[in-house]
Formats: structure tokens, C-alpha cells, sequence
């Protein structure tokens, strides 16, 4: 399956306790608490383009399966790691937050993102 499409969030679970612990303030996760961001995902082989807008804010990241890339977090922090593929899982660790990304059919991406015991878990429809 490709993850290629345009997908948008439908669902999510911790988000508050997620976005604290990593340091975000109060101000932007109540801005950003109801928003339904849109996730385009272009996938070339194993080259991928994740373009996430989430109202004003689009934060865009390119990379290679396997290969160390530059990867902004939702922070804005811009951080090095690896994503590697797992059949339709794409994983990365940064910064101790392991995040997988799950392929779950057709039409469902569920990302999870573990920071110590926070788990933070979107679930996004293709659009």
C-alpha cells in the first residue's frame, strides 16, 4: 500500500498531556487543540514528502527510508534521524518521542508518538 494522498485528522487521544510534556505553551495547544490538520503525504519509492498544515502553521519535511534526514518536530525544533520503513509502518525516534506512523488500510493512518508513559495517538482519514 502507499501512503501517498491527502488525509485529515479526525480523532485524537492525550493530545494535551503530549503537547506539554514536550515543552509547547498553553496558548498554542488551545489553538491547536480543535484544529483538523491536514496531512499530503507523496511517496516516491523510498522518498517521501509529508507537507502537515494545521491552520496557518505548514510544516513540511522530506526524507529518504534509511537515510539520516533534517526533521522538524511540532515544536518547531528541526532535529536529525532516520525513518525506517516496517512493511506499512514508518518509524523514527527524536528527541526520546518514538513515532510510528501505521498504514491501517486504504484510507486510515494512525501516527502514535511516545514520550516516557505519553502516548499521543491521531488517527486521520484520507480526504
Amino acid at each position: 500500500m502507499s501512503f501517498s494522498g491527502k488525509y485529515q485528522l479526525e480523532s485524537q487521544e492525550n493530545f494535551e498531556p503530549f503537547m506539554k510534556a514536550i515543552g509547547l505553551p498553553d496558548e498554542l495547544i488551545q489553538k491547536g487543540k480543535d484544529i483538523k490538520s491536514i496531512s499530503e503525504i507523496v511517496e516516491n519509492g523510498d522518498d517521501f514528502k509529508v507537507t502537515i498544515t494545521t491552520g496557518s502553521k505548514v510544516m513540511v519535511n522530506t526524507f529518504t527510508i534509511g537515510v539520516e534526514a533534517e526533521l522538524e518536530t511540532m515544536t518547531g525544533e528541526k532535529l536529525k534521524g532516520v525513518v525506517q520503513r516496517e512493511g506499512n509502518k514508518l518509524k523514527v525516534s527524536l528527541k526520546g518521542i518514538d513515532s510510528v506512523t501505521e498504514l491501517v488500510d486504504g484510507n486510515t493512518i494512525i501516527n502514535t508518538m511516545t514520550l516516557g508513559g505519553i502516548v499521543y495517538k491521531r488517527i486521520s482519514k484520507r480526504i
